[in-house]
């Protein structure tokens, strides 16, 4: 099957730059995120040993817990380093692009995209990824979708120390009246989300019930901020605790979607 094409600059960013299991696991704030998409995950999807689809699963980081907590993984990942990796992990997996799926029709009880759509800078792209999670999950089924917040990179350079300076604040002013990072520089070329614009594209393709919840919740910049200018974990620490608390008290307040750092967002196909 021909896939589209992917913009080069993700595949170089993710065969020889990033490593998502690393950034999830290592610093306070990724194992915020992934405690936090655990918890909202675990909450939403239908009880194992439902079948999952892991679109844009990178290394297999969620597939790990899934296929732990009794779930049948299948991953799909454009990075052929992400693919044997994954494998590695207990899942099957497959090279494949979220805009193009090999599924077949409604074979699925949930469908994740926790990475594509950031990757997706134009609308119709996205727009295709969840028309075909749609298309490949069941009636009544689920479809989980994560945005990077459209505000984060605020946060994050301030947390770093040098929001101050006058080419960070040119280069998030981008970020803020776009909504698209150039991939220049740290992390690839990406589209940031708001809350509401997330909610009304999974509503758009047909979901029931979008919905859409903050990970990280408003204090993750906190963690990003100790760890940075002290070079000391507060991963298990009262710090990360609270954090973890604030994001669980902040769900109720959509006023606060903007403070986190990665928005997810959940549906049912009718």
């Amino acid at each position: 099957m021909d896939l589209p094409e992917l913009a080069p600059e993700i595949t170089e960013y993710y065969a020889n730059t990033g490593n998502e299991a690393e950034r999830l696991t290592t610093s306070a704030d990724g194992r915020l995120e992934l405690l936090r998409t655990q918890e909202l995950l675990r909450r939403c999807l239908p009880p194992a040993p439902a079948m999952v689809l892991d679109v844009g699963g990178g290394p297999g980081t969620h597939a790990t817990w899934l296929t732990e907590d009794g779930y049948r993984v299948h991953l799909v990942d454009p990075v052929p380093r992400h693919v044997a990796e994954a494998k590695a992990v207990g899942c099957t997996a497959e090279l494949g692009d979220a805009r193009k799926l090999a599924a077949a029709d409604a074979s699925y009880d949930a469908v994740l995209l926790l990475g594509p759509l950031y990757h997706l800078l134009d609308r119709a792209d996205r727009d295709q990824a969840l028309a075909e999670a749609f298309r490949v999950v069941k009636p009544g089924g689920l479809v989980a979708a994560a945005g990077i917040n459209r505000y984060a990179s605020l946060f994050e350079h301030t947390a770093f120390a040098h929001l101050h300076t006058e080419r960070m604040q040119g280069a998030v002013g981008r970020i803020l009246s776009s909504s698209v990072h150039d991939g220049k520089r740290g992390f690839t070329a990406a589209y940031f989300h708001r809350g509401e614009e997330l909610r009304d594209e999974l509503r758009d393709a047909g979901f029931d019930g979008a919905e859409v919840f903050g990970i990280e919740g408003p204090t993750w910049g906190m963690l990003k901020a100790v760890e940075q200018h002290t070079g000391a974990s507060v991963a298990g620490t009262d710090l990360f605790a609270s954090a973890l608390a604030a994001a669980r008290m902040a769900e109720p307040y959509p006023e606060l979607l903007s403070a986190s750092s990665h928005l997810l967002a959940v549906g049912r196909r009718p």
